[in-house]
């Protein structure tokens, strides 16, 4: 496994990360913690989650799986690198409470110990704002993340859906306390959308921020669907199947999936190793649902892209250009 440090931090993460989004909804409890030996024992050390993972009236049912899997000893929590987010809902019995919601200090101070005490631990190590919160200034809530980060119940804080004006104002508000500020930003970004390299990305970097990519297949398409689709592998729904729907949309697929027919190469671990090329990209977060989707997963790690699949790919899904030439001169 290729370690790299997170940002400009000295914390050191595997070039994959494990998104557990999956686990309860998707995957029950003794595969999710299979899942999660396979991944530790291949030396993936860097595990995603969210305290609304689990959804409707299961909120936190994923973090309590993962503290479950803690539970078990054998250094599993001292080996992994655990980030989780707030924001969402968590109001009581599943309704929509105020302020058990966004990012207010007093949100943040109970989301925390509720993290905590679902997880089965004393600490997290990336703790991530799940979306922007308009309606709370900065200074809040960097006063109360350093709170957290001096009891050591939070050691990094970390971004997600930031856009890049939203990366500089947290950061130089965190700079005017003398707080580290946000070391990571959680952001959409695969081969479909790249539309984070024209602020996100270069902000993270400006800002000493790691990227970490999120649905890195963009929702199973880069993955090879319209093979799966003929073979009456997968049936399309939802964002997907709306995506299948445009002709031009289709046609980029056709195309990318004609180019790796060609060099004998799997559109999922392409998808994720283009992801490990890219400037500024910690490591894309995988959400399986079963350990053999976390085996392919893997295999992109030993996959090296040739020149000539990577200009096909820029070809195929070409990137928005630099800020300001891409909407200026």
């Amino acid at each position: 496994m290729e370690y790299t440090q997170l940002g400009r931090t000295g914390l050191k993460v595997s070039r994959l990360v494990l998104g557990t989004m999956n686990f309860g909804p998707q995957t029950d409890e003794a595969t999710s913690h299979a899942i999660m030996d396979t991944a530790l024992d291949a030396g993936l050390n860097f595990f995603d989650t969210a305290n609304v993972y689990g959804w409707a009236e299961n909120k936190g049912r994923t973090e309590s799986i993962i503290g479950s899997w803690f539970a078990k000893g054998d250094g599993r929590r001292d080996r992994t690198v655990l980030a989780t987010k707030v924001y969402g809902n968590m109001g009581p019995d599943g309704e929509a409470w105020p302020n058990h919601d966004k990012l207010s200090a007093l949100n943040i101070r109970r989301a925390v110990e509720a993290s905590l005490k679902r997880l089965g631990t004393d600490y997290i190590d990336v703790y991530q704002f799940h979306h922007v919160d308009r309606a709370t200034p900065f200074e809040e809530i960097w006063q109360a993340v350093d709170v957290l980060i001096q009891q050591g119940k939070v050691l990094y804080a970390g971004s997600s859906n930031f856009p890049g004006y939203k990366i500089a104002q947290a950061n130089e508000a965190a700079a005017r306390r003398g707080s580290v500020g946000l070391v990571s930003e959680q952001c959409l970004y695969n081969l479909f959308e790249r539309r984070a390299e024209m602020e996100v990305i270069p902000a993270a970097q400006e800002y000493g921020l790691g990227v970490i990519p999120w649905s890195p297949l963009h929702g199973g398409l880069l993955g090879g669907v319209l093979r799966k689709e003929t073979e009456g592998k997968r049936r399309t729904e939802g964002r997907a199947a709306a995506t299948l729907a445009d002709p031009a949309k289709r046609a980029q697929l056709q195309a990318y999936e004609d180019l790796l027919d060609k060099h004998g190469l799997q559109p999922g671990e392409v998808a994720l190793a283009w992801l490990l090329t890219r400037p500024g990209v910690t490591g894309p977060i995988v959400g399986p649902r079963t350990p053999e989707q976390l085996a392919g997963a893997l295999a992109a790690l030993e996959l090296e892209l040739g020149e000539e699949v990577l200009a096909g790919l820029d070809e195929i899904f070409p990137g928005p250009g630099p800020s300001p030439e891409a909407f200026a001169w």
